[in-house]
């Protein structure tokens, strides 16, 4: 096979990913129907023995080699909240987040029938509890909004010279936004609140 072949073949069909990710994610962003019909958010507490223990997410993981992002999700909130994943009907894929450390992060938006909420056992080696907050709290209470700066930090050695530019070369810095919304004892922030605040907006 020619070079043009193998180029050909290896982009026929090619599902694109972030460029040089390490990792890729992937996430439920569950809606259920609670009283009256009116639509929570169902978050997770990630176990105190877990990385970032503690902390509120949505249901999801690491991708498996061979794996869609869509499967993922859905395998994952089986495995996590034992949510039967015939009992999730999927909207739609989210925007993405293209996490700073390289890696990808895919949201679903998905509705768990009541069937599936009561079916909810969550597996306590991930899942400390969980809890729903109405749509419309988020839709009516904006967000606090902290940032920080991505500041370069370029070696010394690096090869100005031969690439062709100054050492005071503008090197493009970045800032990333840090939701945080408080609700009763939780605290959801970071790309939980990234997430959410991407679902609410007008």
């Amino acid at each position: 096979m020619g070079e043009l072949e193998k180029l050909a073949a290896r982009f026929k069909g090619h599902e694109p990913e972030l460029l040089g990710a390490k990792r890729s994610y992937a996430v439920l962003c569950p809606l259920v129907e609670r009283e009256g019909g009116e639509l929570h958010l169902l978050y997770e507490v990630r176990a105190a023995q877990l990385r970032q223990g503690g902390e509120v997410c949505f249901p999801g993981g690491r991708r498996e080699p061979g794996e869609t992002a869509e499967e993922c999700a859905l395998r994952e909130t089986e495995e996590e909240l034992r949510v039967p994943r015939g009992e999730v009907q999927l909207f739609g894929p989210m925007d993405f987040i293209c996490n700073q450390r390289g890696f990808l992060l895919r949201p679903f938006l998905g509705l768990v029938s009541p069937r599936g909420f009561a079916a909810m056992r969550p597996s306590p080696a991930e899942v400390a509890e969980t809890f729903t907050v109405p749509l419309s709290y988020f839709q009516n209470t904006p967000p606090e909004i902290w940032r920080y700066d991505l500041t370069p930090q370029v070696p010394e050695t690096f090869p100005y010279e031969s690439v062709g530019i100054s050492r005071d070369y503008a090197w493009a810095g970045g800032q990333v936004e840090v939701p945080v919304w408080h609700w009763e004892k939780h605290v959801i922030w970071g790309m939980t609140a990234r997430i959410t605040k991407d679902l609410v907006k007008p």
